[in-house]
Parts: structure tokens; C-alpha cells; sequence
């Protein structure tokens, strides 16, 4: 217990607010994959419209499903292809952003033009554009939006290796005879982690606004797959009859943003503190 009181005196409130609320959001993430309190699809006519009560806290929805079970869900879909994007776009940026920052040259140059060019577009309306040639859908949605958000982690790992390429120990590893490959991802890449990581949760936030942008325009996770995006879009035409049913994805997308806004802020300060 002392280790663990010493541990969190270390840290600073942006890292332990944001641990706390993405931790949060975690447990149900993984809670929703083996339980829920009530099943996610089945549908009850008795049951339209509940308000919050004891027995469903966030109320019922148009087809009597339990809205708390499908935040639940919601969380979990929202949480687990938003990391598939983020994967797929950190991946290509590490590669790409490696391989043009260490070496430079033409393919340097051809990179950061095209990177310069997709960066000229919102992420949103490339991802649109994408998804509109491949058809819409969860594998679909993934792919756009790792391509579409791949550039941005070029750009940000080319920088780093541009500014440790150089570097002494490098150098002396250079003239050692250390292998190109081993310099890029044993000797460089874990020296850009501290920066890498900030990127990541900001690109993680980024991942999640535009998954449930793209579900609530409906070209996202598809039913019966539930989605906080989804579900805004099916609540918009019940505002005045159930508030609640808009209210519960919508706290939940604020809350996940937030927590990993404030996880982001607090991994940046320590970086700096150190």
C-alpha cells in the first residue's frame, strides 16, 4: 500500500483523473464482452420508453431494449475498432515515418508531399470518400480510417527520427558497424516513445469521435452491432418523448473523450517533468 500511495503522490491530476475515467470505461469495455444486464438485442413492446428507473437506470429505448446494456455494448464496439485504427495507422506511421526520417532522400520527399496533401483534407471527409469506394461497415470503417489518420503519425515519428539520427550514440553505432534496422527500432524508436504515446491517446480520441461520426451518419458499425454513434442517430427523433435515450451514448462518448483528453495531458506533462 505504501508503494502504491508513493506511486500516485508521483503522478500529477490530469494523469490520475484521466486513469480513473478511462480505467472506467475499460472495465465496462471488457465487462460488456462476457456480460450485460439485460441482452443487447431482444426487444419488448411492454417495454417502450421506460424512464430510468431501478430496474433499467438509463431507461428503455424504442424497441424496449435496455439502454444501459447497450452503452455497455456501445463502449465495447466504440473502444475495441477505434483501437484497430489507431493500431493500423500508429503501425504504418512507425514504418513509414522511420524508414523517410532516417534515410531522407526522394522517397522522403514523395512521402511528405502526399502526407502534406491528405493533411489538406479533413480527416472526416477523406474517410467518407474512402468508404464510399470500399462500402460501408466495421472493416471497411477500420481500413479508411487507419489510412486517413496514418499521416499524421508519419509526420510525427519521421520528426523524432530526424532529430535523433544524428545523435552520438548513434553515430558510435554507425561506426560500430550496428545493422540500419537494429539502429531504427532498438537504438531510436524507443527514445521517441515518451512523444509517441501523446500522439497515440490524442489519435485514440480522434479514432472515437470519427467512429461515432461515421455510426451516426450510418455508415459506421452497423446493426445489430450497437454503437453510441447509432444510437444518438436512432434517439434524434424521440428528444421530446425520451431525452434519456439520447442522453446515455452521449454522456458516454464525453466521458470517454475526456478521460483519455486527460490521460493524454497528463503523460505529456510527465514526459516534460522528466
Amino acid at each position: 500500500m505504501k508503494k502504491i500511495g508513493a506511486w500516485i503522490k508521483e503522478q500529477n491530476g490530469y494523469f490520475l483523473a484521466g486513469l480513473a475515467m478511462a480505467g472506467l470505461v475499460l472495465v465496462l469495455a471488457v465487462l460488456s464482452f462476457f456480460w450485460t444486464p439485460y441482452s443487447t438485442t431482444a426487444m419488448s413492446a411492454a417495454e417502450r420508453f421506460q424512464a430510468p428507473s431501478l430496474g433499467h437506470i438509463f431507461g428503455t429505448d424504442n424497441y424496449g431494449r435496455d439502454i444501459f446494456s447497450r452503452v455497455m455494448d456501445g463502449i465495447g464496439e466504440t473502444l475495441f475498432v477505434s483501437s484497430l485504427i489507431v493500431l493500423l495507422s500508429a503501425v504504418t506511421g512507425i514504418l513509414v515515418g522511420a524508414f523517410t526520417g532516417y534515410f531522407g532522400g526522394i522517397l522522403d520527399e514523395i512521402v511528405m508531399r502526399i502526407t502534406d496533401a491528405v493533411n489538406g483534407f479533413p480527416s472526416i471527409l477523406l474517410a467518407l470518400v474512402a468508404i464510399s469506394i470500399l462500402g460501408s461497415g466495421k472493416q471497411n470503417l477500420i481500413l479508411s480510417l487507419g489510412i486517413v489518420f496514418a499521416p499524421s503519425f508519419i509526420r510525427i515519428v519521421r520528426s523524432e527520427f530526424l532529430r535523433l539520427r544524428d545523435a552520438d550514440y548513434i553515430v558510435r553505432a554507425r561506426l560500430m558497424g550496428v545493422k540500419k534496422l537494429r539502429i531504427l527500432f532498438v537504438h531510436i524508436l524507443p527514445n521517441i516513445f515518451s512523444t509517441f504515446w501523446v500522439s497515440v491517446t490524442i489519435g485514440f480520441n480522434n479514432a472515437i469521435l470519427a467512429e461515432s461520426g461515421m455510426s451516426y451518419l450510418g455508415i459506421g458499425i452497423q446493426p445489430p452491432d450497437a454503437s453510441l454513434g447509432k444510437m444518438l442517430s436512432d434517439a434524434q427523433g424521440y428528444l421530446g418523448r425520451a431525452p434519456w435515450y439520447a442522453l446515455a451514448p452521449g454522456l458516454a462518448i464525453v466521458w470517454i473523450v475526456l478521460g483519455f483528453s486527460l490521460l493524454s495531458e497528463g503523460i505529456r506533462r510527465k514526459g516534460e517533468a522528466a
